[in-house]
């Protein structure tokens, strides 16, 4: 949520997990709940499997047909992917999609995109899982840009190490120019020169405390070696939410998600609104600016209202 005249004020987010159980209906109804509480933007995973013990019913979804049923169901809140894999689509089918979603949105998608790390997941869905994936998401980022940048009536050719493109038409354009790509990753090398290279943003996603602040200074740095401005990246970090009024409901939340409240205090936004409060202050002076509230209970709208109504307002 971002206030205008207000300066440093941070971005939040949601972000959920659908591979841990949800549908389409499920998710349009946060989504629509956080647009109308003025949250910035609703990000979803993408994955197709589930992580850990538990029932995966109703199975999964995609993550770009969610977006493009979003897109009509939504008008203002923002909207992508906290991150694609580069393993599950082809780059030139992944402009088309990603494309046309942004214009059935007017605009208002951002890519995040990824090595991809779930193993299990591709042997479920009979998805190749090379040993080395950071390559493909280097060439993916530059076909990508590469086709949305092909000025109107030229052609777009590739010749990579794992993917060839010939003659294409770099059709359909987004209606952003550029549009958003998130990249995240913890590394501390070519993550931080892919997102310099790329990135309107860089995310850390589920980083100790300690490590944000080092990282974000790698991330500054790799930016001035590309030549550009430290100032022009957004840096954000996705950290898990659970938020009660008082003690009592933090743990109620905190069991219902299967965490103990000691951990989720000690790696998430967690406990009562003061407490969180007091956390996004320390991740204010670590430099981050953005935060993907990750909310592992899709159906718990009042958690939501809670940290509009309490946290939104004093960050």
């Amino acid at each position: 949520m971002r206030r205008r005249g207000i300066v440093e004020v941070m971005d939040l987010r949601i972000f959920t997990e659908p591979q841990q159980g949800a549908s389409y209906d499920q998710l349009a109804r946060l989504a629509i709940a956080a647009e109308e509480l003025g949250y910035d933007a609703f990000f979803r995973s993408d994955h197709y499997l589930r992580m850990g013990d538990g029932d995966p019913s109703p199975g999964p979804t995609d993550a770009w047909t969610t977006l493009a049923g979003l897109a009509r169901d939504t008008s203002r809140i923002r909207l992508g992917t906290l991150v694609s894999s580069a393993t599950f689509r082809h780059p030139g089918v992944l402009a088309v999609q990603v494309a046309q979603v942004d214009a059935m949105s007017g605009g208002r998608v951002e890519l995040g995109l990824g090595t991809g790390w779930f193993e299990a997941e591709h042997r479920a869905f009979g998805i190749p899982f090379p040993d080395k994936r950071f390559g493909l998401l280097e060439e993916q980022l530059e076909i990508l840009t590469g086709l949305w940048q092909t000025p109107a009536g030229g052609s777009y050719s590739f010749s990579g190490q794992h993917y060839q493109l010939t003659d294409n038409p770099g059709l359909p354009k987004p209606v952003q120019t550029p549009l958003p790509i998130v990249v995240g990753g913890n590394g501390p090398r070519r993550t931080p020169r892919l997102a310099a290279r790329y990135g309107a943003e860089y995310n850390q996603s589920f980083p100790g405390f300690e490590a944000i602040g080092p990282q974000i200074e790698r991330v500054r740095g790799a930016m001035s070696e590309a030549g550009r401005d430290p100032e022009e990246l957004v840096y954000s970090v996705a950290l898990i939410a659970v938020v009660g009024r008082d003690e009592a409901e933090f743990e109620r939340r905190a069991a219902v998600v299967g965490r103990e409240p000691a951990e989720l205090r000690e790696h998430g936004l967690a406990g009562t609104p003061s407490e969180v409060v007091d956390r996004i202050g320390q991740l204010k002076a670590d430099g981050i600016s953005r935060i993907y509230l990750q909310c592992m209970d899709v159906d718990d709208l009042d958690m939501i209202e809670l940290i509009a109504a309490e946290v939104a307002p004093q960050v």
